[in-house]
């Protein structure tokens, strides 16, 4: 009994193979060509060696001339009219045809063989070989300015290399990285179109040879840490990186935004991955920089590699001095900290503590050619212009928060760990859950009493309700988890713009600063999200300066380029250890006469501190002098500071 399905032929099988071959690519197909033009070459070379028809005049040809012949013959048509005898003729006529049909075949395929591997490499889809590049996986508007400072931080390299693996076309990353950074010097920037998530994709960024990897956190993803945990299980997977972890040429550093997922990110990532919580960053930054008017400028000096930077240095013509005595051994770089052998970095330890073989001081340089200690009897240090140190009691503070985020609560939680008790803040929003949030977080403050209200905050009316006077500080957070990047931004820029007026009409002077009850001084911080907008702060004062997601990316591209900086990120911003305050110049040395920076290093380390810099009030208005801050300068150069003026130190909370 035969069954319902037809039986498989001889002609299906060949054409089965046929289609299989075929479907390989352009080698198979160029092979199974060669194959058809021999047997079409060497079936004309038999048939006239047995034939023995020749042209007129000419012997019968062996196999092998008759062979050569007919190959001549295929790629010469016109050499068939030259011949009289018919049999010999029409066996060159089918060589001819026969290699016409080929040839034709063979440049069909070449052309579009090589117009599929052209587009492969627009699509850039070629696997990377090059080595000890950095490894940027994914793409959000972060990526533009990590990639600005590691064009900088490479420029000493002999073959500075970038790669960047994300699901944008090759092109359109190429053109956006174009328009966002123009020239990158020797440093060239390697796009590849792939998911960051995918281990195959990942492959061909050659990740096992790349000296770091950048795992950013996606833009408008639901769950954008899922997406960083599975990136960092990619990587961490095979052997092959198990030795280049063990060879100390493979380093991870990737973005959370949720302290609830570092947890398994760790568990995921284990020893090779440093994990910045971008969160709970920005949320402290934006804390410290409410508080500190011109703050921000010191922290992108700090986190950028423009100006000064943060340098390790093990200096062994130190050893047996302490901390206290090496702040003064440098002219050109401030000594910042200490990272005790085989233990975490310490900023501003005690000026005790002694230095021993292997610890490394943490200094802060223009380069690290400066980073070279002179001799601590060279400091000149003015003793008559030092002042009484003099801690007063922090006084209440009122804040006064417009719009609501996911870092709303963190930016109240970590508050409540630094203002004076009675200190009170006002959240006003018209969009998200900002009495829903606030409710909740309120019950575990302890020295910061929040409420909230419903109010438009691009309303200027709205606003003046508010009497801005009674506030010492506003931040204005945007609206991103409720609107698009541009749309909040947009928000943003008209409430700070309103408050700002408002302000200056209140102080009667078109230039003037109010000064609230406190006499602190009333200042802005804004937040916003997309980078392009930052321009908005060439035509601020450095108090309205806008914190954004770019230090987020100066802190990734730092410790991309050395892991040993987290843990002087994680100590400058946790709730332990020093950070960074700018405190009244006349609280350390006597203002209205010269000093040099030798003298305020040491009124600050008699109050246990660190002093790294310097606020002048007269330039807090010009962006091109980074609104008066100035970070790391020489110690023997002398200046006048007035009543206004701030010195930048490294301080506990209870002591600054």
């Amino acid at each position: 009994m035969q069954s319902g399905k037809p039986s498989i032929t001889v002609r299906d099988r060949w054409r089965y193979w046929f289609d299989k071959t075929m479907s390989r690519g352009t080698p198979a197909q160029v092979a199974l060509l060669a194959l058809a033009s021999l047997a079409i070459i060497t079936l004309s070379g038999a048939f006239v060696s047995l034939t023995g028809a020749a042209p007129e005049g000419g012997e019968p040809s062996n196999f092998i001339d008759a062979t050569w012949n007919s190959l001549m013959h295929a790629f010469d048509p016109t050499r068939v009219d030259n011949y009289p005898d018919w049999t010999f003729r029409g066996i060159m006529a089918f060589a001819t045809l026969g290699g016409l049909f080929i040839v034709s075949a063979f440049i069909g395929i070449l052309t579009t063989g090589l117009d599929n591997r052209l587009q492969n490499l627009r699509l850039g889809r070629s696997r990377v070989i090059e080595r000890d590049h950095t490894l940027i996986l994914g793409w959000s508007p972060k990526v533009f300015p990590i990639l600005s400072e590691l064009v900088i931080a490479k420029a000493n390299e002999r073959k500075p290399r970038i790669v960047v693996l994300a699901e944008q076309g090759k092109v359109d990353m190429e053109e956006e990285i174009r328009a966002h950074i123009g020239r990158t010097g020797r440093t060239q920037i390697i796009c590849r179109t792939g998911s960051p998530i995918d281990p195959v994709d990942i492959d061909m960024a050659n990740p096992d040879e790349a000296s770091a990897i950048i795992i950013l956190s996606p833009d408008g993803d639901a769950d954008p840490d899922a997406q960083v945990i599975k990136s960092i299980m990619a990587l961490t997977r095979d052997g092959a990186r198990k030795r280049a972890r063990k060879a100390g040429r493979y380093r991870i550093v990737a973005e959370i935004q949720e302290e609830r997922n570092l947890k398994v990110a760790r568990l995921v990532g284990g020893d090779d991955a440093t994990l910045i919580l971008s969160g709970d960053l920005i949320s402290r930054v934006m804390m410290h920089t409410c508080r500190q008017p011109g703050l921000s400028a010191v922290y992108t000096e700090l986190l950028g590699y423009t100006g000064s930077e943060i340098y390790f240095r093990v200096e062994p013509s130190l050893v047996g001095r302490t901390y206290g005595e090496a702040i003064l051994a440098y002219e050109d770089c401030s000594v910042a900290g200490l990272r005790k052998r085989g233990q975490p970095a310490h900023l501003n330890p005690p000026a005790d503590a002694p230095i021993e073989p292997g610890d490394e001081l943490i200094l802060i340089a223009e380069d690290d050619s400066a980073t070279r200690a002179g001799t601590i009897a060279s400091a000149q240090i003015d003793l008559s212009a030092l002042r009484e140190p003099h801690i007063a009691s922090p006084a209440p503070e009122r804040f006064l928060i417009l719009g609501w985020n996911v870092h709303g609560p963190t930016f109240l939680t970590e508050l409540d760990r630094f203002v004076a008790p009675g200190s009170e803040a006002l959240v006003v929003a018209d969009l998200g859950n900002a009495e829903d949030d606030v409710a909740g977080v309120a019950g575990s403050l302890e020295r910061l009493s929040v409420s909230a209200q419903a109010g438009d905050t691009t309303d200027p009316l709205a606003l003046e309700a508010l009497e801005l006077g009674r506030f010492d500080h506003a931040l204005v957070l945007c609206y991103s988890n409720q609107l698009g990047v541009q749309e909040a931004d947009a928000r943003t820029t008209v409430t700070l713009l309103h408050v700002r007026e408002i302000m200056r009409q209140m102080s009667g002077a078109s230039a003037g600063e109010h000064q609230p009850a406190s006499g602190a001084g009333f200042n802005i911080v804004s937040q916003m999200l997309d980078l392009r907008n930052r321009e908005l702060a060439e035509v601020t004062r450095a108090d309205d300066f806008i914190v954004s997601d770019n230090l987020v990316s100066l802190i990734l591209a730092q410790v991309a380029q050395d892991p040993g900086l987290a843990d002087v990120f994680v100590d400058l911003l946790a709730v332990e250890g020093s950070e960074i305050y700018l405190e009244p110049a006349s609280a350390y040395v006597q203002t209205g006469r010269p000093v040099n920076f030798y003298t305020v290093c040491e009124a600050a380390r008699r109050r246990n501190e660190t002093a790294i810099g310097y606020r002048l009030h007269a330039l807090a208005g010009d962006a091109t002098k980074s609104y008066g801050v100035v970070i790391n300068p020489p110690k023997s150069k002398q200046v006048t500071f007035g009543s206004l003026d701030r010195i930048i130190v490294l301080a506990e909370a209870d002591e600054a």
